[in-house]
């Protein structure tokens, strides 16, 4: 459970127009900002930005909420990445109870179990020459080795019983250490050199194993497990994060053993992914350390192919304002060997100015063996554009790719829709319908209380108007405004998400995004509440005085006289 009062402090540091400007492009307009919609797709901007109330709205689509709501939203975050994503960027220390997710939780044993592996793979690579010689070789040293605590697997069946007394305890099958058959159960991992794989936290949460000397598979990786998801994980990620920053960039390798030699080599802001293509997952993870990403791959057919699908599943994660390239080695090189031979200097050189964009890099391969010429090179050119260009998520970016799509196949782009190119959006999330708001006189007291929730005991509830379309809901309001405190616009959005009462803060902080700093707010609430007083006695006369008398009471017969007099 996220403590709210950390919520609060995390929104209060943050700026929902710097989250949201670095991800779409926002103009100033009036007193708020504006931008075409990043959910709908839209010519005249709808989607409006408000820095006093931290709050958005879009008046086309629906779509509306806080810096938190619009990660959820924009980047298909949950909430405690959201939290977490926020949090780093205003450099806000996450409480231990923040960081715990509601998912059920990996029983400990899991955990103990890999770090306990850890511990002795380390040891068992201390004492194997084999080993040290094989990364020495690799040109490592002890400190690189060390730093990313890679081990050793001994080339034994079940070397693990030396760890475990229990060998067969259900620990060791869950976290993936050791493989059971029909007959017996052994390890996993044999006569290999071991890298620890951790998540953003620094917790081990699986291994990847490079074999030795010759032999199938290359690299063997843990299992799918309730602790590692190697869709959602990337190799040095913990250890790359200062780099990253530091450099501006990330690069994405293939494999360990280059995350390592380039950080043996000086360059420090590597991962990989883990023996899987890079997904939209580790793309969204990896812009939220950086603006810049280059995919750096072998220079062999298997490095390609590998670029490609990086291509294609990064499409679907892009923003505008980022920027995704590719560093193609020459054939039969890979990062590894090529700053072992060449050197740092020379490496980061090949980064700073022999990389291709993400765009230039996808027109290329489209237009690639096609007769672009003839009516038939244009027409496959705009079949394999088609289903590319609409997974793109970035608008301007993705607009200015069917624009050159559209050029090369000598069609006005204008005319890809008509083609059936759907125009880029960055997310084609169904338009939500809006309503307007029934009137009501409760409606404009009700989005006062929210400005300062402890003036709420300013009004009592008897004084409602049962007929008002607001009635059912302004009580529930009041009382739930009675307890939250004094919070910020945005911590309240936030305490009403989930809740019965989420769809209306969401409202009434929408009818707040037209008033400005001169508004009055205090003073208007002042008349509404005299106003509410006013019909309410009013009401109450009528009611009384409908009755016949003999059937009041004696205080409600003064109560009658007493409102004839006022």
């Amino acid at each position: 459970m996220i403590p709210r009062d950390f919520i609060d402090t995390l929104l209060a540091r943050v700026d929902i127009v710097d989250v949201i400007d670095r991800r779409v492009s926002l103009k100033k307009a009036g007193q708020n900002y504006q931008a075409c919609c990043p959910f709908h797709n839209e010519k005249t901007p709808s989607f409006t930005v408000s820095p006093t109330k931290q709050f958005y709205h879009c008046f086309g689509c629906g779509a509306h909420g806080t810096a938190l709501g619009f990660l959820m939203e924009y980047e298909h975050m949950s909430f405690p990445d959201a939290v977490a994503a926020l949090a780093q960027d205003v450099g806000l220390p996450i409480p231990e109870s923040a960081q715990e997710s509601d998912r059920p939780k990996p029983p400990p044993a899991l955990w103990d179990a890999l770090e306990q592996a850890a511990q002795f793979y380390r040891q068992q690579l201390k004492s194997s020459p084999r080993a040290i010689d094989y990364l020495k070789q690799r040109g490592l040293t002890g400190t690189i080795a060390a730093r990313y605590g890679m081990g050793y697997a001994p080339d034994d069946w079940s070397p693990l019983k030396q760890v475990f007394s229990d060998y067969s305890a259900d620990a060791l099958a869950a976290s993936g250490l050791v493989i059971d058959n029909e007959r017996s159960r052994y390890d996993r991992f044999r006569d290999r050199i071991m890298f620890p794989i951790k998540n953003i936290k620094g917790q081990i949460v699986g291994f990847g194993g490079r074999v030795l000397d010759k032999g199938e598979p290359k690299y063997l990786n843990s299992p799918e497990t309730p602790l590692f998801h190697k869709g959602s994980e990337l190799y040095g990620l913990f250890e790359a994060r200062a780099a990253i920053k530091a450099a501006g960039r990330a690069i994405v390798v293939e494999g360990y053993m280059d995350v390592v030699a380039l950080a043996q080599h000086g360059v420090e802001f590597s991962v990989a992914a883990l023996g899987t293509a890079t997904t939209p997952i580790h793309v969204r993870t990896l812009l939220r350390h950086t603006d810049r990403l280059i995919y750096a791959f072998d220079g062999d057919n298997a490095g390609r192919k590998a670029a490609w699908r990086a291509l294609e599943n990064s499409l679907e994660a892009l923003q505008d304002g980022k920027e995704i390239s590719f560093l193609f080695l020459p054939e039969g090189e890979d990062p590894d060997s090529t700053i072992r031979a060449h050197g740092q200097a020379a490496f980061l050189r090949l980064l700073d100015n022999d990389t291709l964009p993400l765009s230039a890099f996808l027109v290329r391969e489209l237009a690639s063996g096609l007769k672009l010429d003839t009516q038939e090179g244009r027409a496959s050119l705009l079949k394999q554009a088609k289903p590319l260009l609409e997974k793109i998520t970035a608008p301007m970016l993705g607009s200015l790719i069917q624009r050159q799509i559209a050029e090369l196949a000598h069609v006005p782009a204008n005319e890809l829709t008509q083609m059936g190119v759907k125009p880029t959006i960055a997310r084609r999330a169904p338009p939500r319908p809006t309503r307007r708001p029934a009137p009501s006189r409760l409606r404009s007291l009700a989005r006062m209380m929210l400005l300062n929730p402890q003036r709420v005991a300013e009004v009592d509830q008897a004084w409602l108007d049962a007929n008002d379309p607001l009635f059912e809901h302004l009580a529930d309001l009041m009382t739930w405004l009675r307890d939250i405190g004094s919070p910020s616009l945005p911590s309240l959005a936030e305490a009403a998400r989930g809740s019965t009462l989420e769809s209306l803060v969401n409202e009434l902080m929408t009818d707040l995004l037209d008033k400005d700093d001169s508004w009055d707010w205090n003073a208007e609430f002042d008349g509404a509440v005299r106003q509410l007083h006013d019909d309410w006695r009013r009401r109450r006369q009528q009611d009384l005085a409908a009755r016949p008398l003999n059937s009041l009471s004696a205080s409600e017969r003064q109560e009658l006289v007493d409102l004839a007099r006022s």
